[in-house]
C-alpha cells in the first residue's frame, strides 16, 4: 500500500475517534478565539455543535461565519509532540432554526451520543445549533506527511510538497 492509500485509509475513519472539536473564530474587529465543543458529524462531513449563545465562539459566528475545527490526537497517544496527528477543515457556518425538523433530528442524534445532559441543554432558550460545513482541509499524519482535503465530498487527499 503506498503512503497516499494509508493516509486515505486513516483519513477516512479519523473524526470517528472524536467527540469535540476545537473552534477557533473572529469576531466583528478581528479578534480570534480559541475554545471547543462537543459536536456530532453526519455522513457528508457537516459537523455539529450545540453551544451556549452567551459564549464568545457563539457571538463570534453570528459576526462572521467563517469557523475553523481541529480534530487532533491526543498528546497521550502522539508518538511525536511536533507532529501530532491532525485534520483541521475551514468551514461555513450556519444557524439551524429552533424546533425544525432538522434541529429536532440533530439534537436527537446529541441526546443519543451524549446523553440526559442533552435534555437539559434542549430546555435551556439560549443553546444553539450550527451546521459547520466544511469547504476545504487539510489532514496531518507526521512530518512531511501532510494532505490537502479535497473532492466534492471531501474524499480525496492530494499530498502537500514543498
Amino acid at each position: 500500500m503506498s503512503p497516499l492509500e494509508k493516509a486515505q485509509a486513516e483519513y477516512s475513519t479519523f473524526i470517528d475517534q472524536f467527540k469535540s472539536t476545537i473552534i477557533s473564530t473572529v469576531n466583528a474587529q478581528g479578534v480570534p478565539n480559541a475554545s471547543y465543543t462537543p459536536c456530532i458529524i453526519d455522513e457528508t462531513k457537516n459537523i455539529y455543535i450545540f453551544v451556549s449563545g452567551l459564549s464568545t465562539h457563539t457571538k463570534n459566528l453570528y459576526e462572521n461565519s467563517l469557523v475553523s475545527v481541529l480534530f487532533i490526537e491526543d498528546e497521550a497517544h502522539a508518538k511525536q509532540i511536533f507532529a501530532r496527528r491532525r485534520l483541521t477543515f475551514d468551514c461555513e457556518a450556519k444557524l439551524l432554526d429552533r424546533d425544525t425538523e432538522k434541529w429536532i433530528k440533530i439534537v436527537d442524534g446529541f441526546q443519543a451520543r451524549f446523553g440526559e445532559i442533552i435534555e437539559m441543554l434542549r430546555s435551556l432558550p439560549d443553546f444553539r445549533i450550527f451546521q459547520l460545513t466544511p469547504k476545504s482541509g487539510r489532514f496531518v499524519l507526521g512530518f512531511g506527511a501532510a494532505y490537502a482535503v479535497e473532492g466534492e465530498q471531501l474524499n480525496q487527499l492530494t499530498q502537500v510538497t514543498g
